[in-house]
């Protein structure tokens, strides 16, 4: 298989296109599909959501990357770093739920562009057979310290 078409569900929407989009405190919208209204029906119940967009701004295509920004440091592996330099560049961001009117989702913390594409939206946690998974057990690497989460 060497192609895989994908139709965005909708697009980000910034409050200005110069925001910080690093900045997770900050509040933006996702306009969906007018089509996939319906589709947004029970989202209200979840705090958290899951946020999945083509970052369309990627030019970079580097396979290493030096996660402490610093190029004296050990590069890693691009699949060891949320870098958005990925093969496909695929944004997953976990986003807090502030409400939703239509088919308007206002959430804060994502990290993505004005007029990003969204491709999917997913509720978090996950769960199976009725029980949340949620992980509280995980590692990381040195470079990455176990701090408190943000």
């Amino acid at each position: 298989m060497d192609k895989i078409q994908i139709k965005p569900i909708g697009f980000v929407e910034r409050i200005s296109t110069d925001e910080d989009d690093k900045d997770r405190s900050l509040s933006s919208k996702i306009i969906i599909n007018r089509s996939l209204t319906k589709a947004l029906d029970g989202i209200n119940d979840f705090s958290h959501i899951y946020v999945i967009f083509w970052m369309n701004r990627v030019k970079d295509t580097s396979y290493l990357h030096h996660p402490s920004k610093n190029q004296e440091s050990e590069p890693v592996g691009i699949f060891a770093t949320r870098a958005p330099i990925h093969p496909n560049p695929i944004g997953l961001t976990l986003v807090e739920l502030i409400k939703h009117e239509g088919n308007v989702l206002w959430v804060r913390g994502l990290d993505a562009y004005d007029k990003t594409p969204v491709l999917d939206i997913k509720p978090y946690p996950d769960w199976e057979h009725g029980k949340c998974i949620i992980v509280d057990d995980y590692r990381v690497p040195k470079w990455l310290k176990k701090n408190k989460p943000i």
